[in-house]
């Protein structure tokens, strides 16, 4: 038989069947597990966790499709299994510091300025007195804002902040719905009508695909009724995409980009900045503009650049104990 993976996941559907039949292709086994259901138990086994399924025995290799939500400890539980298998030298696929990095939308942002990537300025404030001085003095010079709930995904829980297209949005209560923060981000008007995003996926540190996500809406989410549409991956998009994935340390990455207005000035254009940095991204949408399979891509990747060695042949990195 070959290698046994765990796939991380609190919800079995499209995506966990295509990597279980990516997996099957090349001879190996994946196994649906749900994070919340492990645990550490160091009288249990050498290395000290349980991964149901795999008895005293640890997985080859794990990929993160997703982490249910919880408590602030429950998730601090879930995250710690992740490290603690990539200490013990299982490779996860991505691991819990890109995992970390990509859901902190503060984090991802600070990364992608240090690293020179286009993003849009951000801030993220606890106080609301100073978030309400952030959005009067970006609409004196002429710029809405977008909050966003700090670990969102998927467009839920976005709001425009100051004037667009003559109306005005007032900043909410950070309370309950944004857990007391504030993370503002200028907002980017659309260029054309109706409005697009890209996503670009990039596996292994090699963007691979793209598509526009076109709705009259300003989210351009899929899961917000965007519709998905090829997308000619450009040179820019490419090494913009390659790049913050490779700010964030991800093993593969779906990357927002979208396109900005000019400054001023007479030679002036716009260009692209990225948005977003989605750690375990979906790519539902993106396989039906896509002509090649995405799975078997993110299973060849792993196989072939994480658990191969020098001499090319794929077997277990994990030690093994008495």
């Amino acid at each position: 038989m070959g290698l046994a993976v765990a796939i991380m996941t609190d919800e079995i559907g499209w995506h966990t069947r295509q990597l279980q039949a990516a997996l099957r292709a090349r001879g190996c086994v994946g196994r649906c597990i749900d994070l919340a259901d492990c645990r550490i138990d160091t009288t249990a086994a050498w290395h000290g966790l349980v991964i149901p399924g795999f008895g005293r025995e640890l997985p080859e290799a794990v990929m993160v499709r997703g982490i249910a939500g919880g408590s602030f400890e429950q998730v601090t539980k879930r995250l710690g299994v992740l490290h603690a298998l990539r200490e013990l030298g299982v490779p996860v696929y991505n691991d819990a510091r890109a995992i970390e990095r990509s859901v902190d939308k503060s984090m991802t942002s600070l990364l992608l300025h240090a690293a020179r990537i286009p993003t849009p300025p951000t801030w993220a404030t606890e106080s609301l007195a100073q978030a309400q001085r952030i959005a009067i003095r970006e609409g004196a010079a002429g710029h809405a804002l977008v909050l966003k709930p700090l670990f969102g995904s998927q467009g839920k829980g976005l709001r425009l902040v100051g004037e667009v297209a003559g109306v005005h949005h007032a900043l909410p209560d950070i309370g309950a719905a944004y857990g007391g923060l504030a993370y503002l981000q200028r907002f980017l008007p659309a260029q054309t009508s109706p409005g697009f995003d890209w996503r670009v996926l990039v596996i292994g540190g090699r963007a691979v695909t793209a598509m526009r996500r076109v709705s009259a809406h300003w989210i351009h989410n899929v899961a917000q009724g965007a519709r998905c549409e090829p997308a000619v991956l450009t040179t820019e998009l490419a090494q913009l995409a390659q790049g913050a994935a490779q700010a964030l340390g991800m093993d593969y990455a779906g990357v927002d980009l979208m396109p900005s207005p000019p400054r001023t000035g007479a030679k002036a254009r716009g260009g692209i900045q990225v948005i977003e940095v989605n750690g375990v991204a979906a790519w539902q949408g993106l396989q039906r503009v896509t002509g090649f399979n995405i799975a078997a891509a993110l299973v060849d990747d792993l196989l072939g650049r994480r658990l191969a060695p020098a001499d090319g042949v794929v077997r277990s990195q994990v030690p093994r104990r008495a």
